[in-house]
């Protein structure tokens, strides 16, 4: 029986054939980032990628609190109230290996992947990053790409089975693990080099032969993609941006490689000239996360300063500083990524591009604080004036009545305008046409 490509299959070929078409990953749990997202998919008329990672949603519940069912009922529904259609809609998991557990000898960390894979794929999760780069507790210090193959095979094999057994379509694969650290480099002088074409060939070979070995031949042909590294990438205050002349001979490599692309990590805060150069030179499956919570924070940021004005200081909702409180409480997300002074080190928290206060939105008190601040605000009309000082792209659009005012509105019009930026690299390609800025507009997405 002949199995119907997927809607990235689809998007992979589509690209291949010459078309100005890419996936964007949109890699958060966060319900406004997640409803802006689907917004400007609608408006663009793009499928949208949503992802979860390995430390983020896991069997365990990982920091969100949520299991892969969990999570994938909760975009569904989340999808079903903003009327987005669901076959527009994919879950995909991200570097799932045993990278939760890696204080653990290998055998115990990869049973463990082995029920997170099974998790993933019988609910739903469509697009599997097969990473198995991590160095367990009784591995040598550097892991051999053959033993890195051997183990997501493995997964693959889990995988495999767990997504026939719940009735869903056979998963396509991510593999490869050279990547920035996930959520930025604490220097960005420890950034990696462009991925040498000798290294992609290895990798692409080692794990071909590793999955024909295992009689995964049809799997194999549903590897769409290889992470690699570009040559992007960001720490606390300053981004590598995107240099296609460093990445050419990487991107003539793939251009070699049917019914394949690369998937790009940390592509958050790239010019979006980049973003469209990256698609158009194979790099066509755009990771963001990062961005997307910083715009979210900066949002939350200017209405508290609008609520500072509006609202009686013993009635405020003190957002920012709950929040800041809750992160001194529980440090473990940014105390050991954060260095210098407490007064550096709370300028990073408050405003580092790492973004790690993106861990902690979830945390009771912050949902509180964020619900008083919402109903603060939407209770009281915002002056326009008090909106062109502390949100003024969103007071443009509200100018011409494109934007209502309520808080959840202009919060995701913000992230909004950060995520069309990939949506127009993936589906309206310009990258060579030097105009292309001048036909980006807010109006049409939010």
């Amino acid at each position: 029986m002949t199995i119907p490509a997927s809607p990235i299959q689809n998007v992979v070929a589509a690209h291949r054939r010459g078309e100005a078409a890419g996936l964007y990953s949109v890699c958060c749990s966060h319900p406004l980032v997640l409803r802006a997202a689907m917004k400007v998919a609608s408006s663009y008329g793009t499928l949208l990628l949503v992802e979860a990672t390995s430390n983020q949603v896991d069997q365990f519940g990982g920091y969100t609190g949520m299991t892969p069912a969990v999570f994938h009922r909760y975009v569904m529904e989340m999808a079903r109230e903003e009327d987005f259609p669901q076959e527009m809609l994919v879950l995909g998991g991200d570097h799932l290996g045993p990278n939760a557990w890696q204080h653990l000898d290998a055998s115990t960390a990869m049973q463990n992947a082995d029920t997170l894979i099974a998790a993933y794929a019988a609910a739903g999760f469509h697009k599997i990053h097969l990473d198995c780069s991590m160095r367990c507790a009784d591995d040598p210090a550097v892991l051999s790409d053959e033993t890195i193959a051997a183990r997501s095979v493995r997964l693959a094999l889990v995988a495999e089975a767990a997504a026939g057994q719940a009735g869903l379509p056979p998963p396509v694969y991510v593999i490869g693990t050279e990547v920035p650290i996930p959520g930025g480099e604490a220097e960005l002088a420890k950034a990696g080099a462009v991925t040498s074409p000798a290294a992609a060939a290895r990798t692409l070979e080692v794990h071909r032969k590793a999955f024909l070995d295992a009689g995964l031949n049809a799997a194999w042909r549903r590897v769409v993609a290889m992470v690699v590294q570009p040559g992007v990438d960001f720490d606390h205050s300053h981004i590598q941006h995107y240099d296609a002349a460093q990445a050419a001979e990487l991107s003539a490599f793939v251009a070699g490689q049917p019914g394949l692309v690369f998937e790009a990590h940390s592509t958050d805060y790239q010019r979006e000239s980049a973003l469209h150069g990256m698609v158009r030179d194979h790099f066509a499956i755009l990771k963001v996360g990062p961005a997307a919570t910083f715009a979210l924070r900066e949002a939350m940021l200017s209405l508290c300063r609008i609520e500072e004005e509006l609202v009686p200081a013993g009635q405020c909702s003190r957002l920012m500083q709950v929040l800041d409180e809750v992160m001194l409480a529980q440090p473990r997300h940014w105390a050991k990524h954060y260095p210098g002074s407490s007064a550096e080190q709370r300028l990073l928290r408050r405003y580092g591009l790492s973004d790690r206060c993106r861990y902690y939105w979830g945390e009771a008190p912050v949902v509180a604080a964020a619900a008083t601040l919402f109903a603060n605000l939407d209770a009281r009309e915002i002056p326009l004036s008090l909106l062109s000082q502390h949100l003024p792209e969103q007071y443009l659009e509200v100018l011409q009545g494109q934007l209502a005012t309520s808080a959840g509105a202009l919060v995701q019009h913000k992230i909004g305008r950060l995520l069309a930026q990939y949506a127009r690299a993936c589906n309206r390609n310009a990258a060579d046409n030097s105009d292309f800025a001048a036909t980006t507009t807010a109006a049409s997405i939010c």
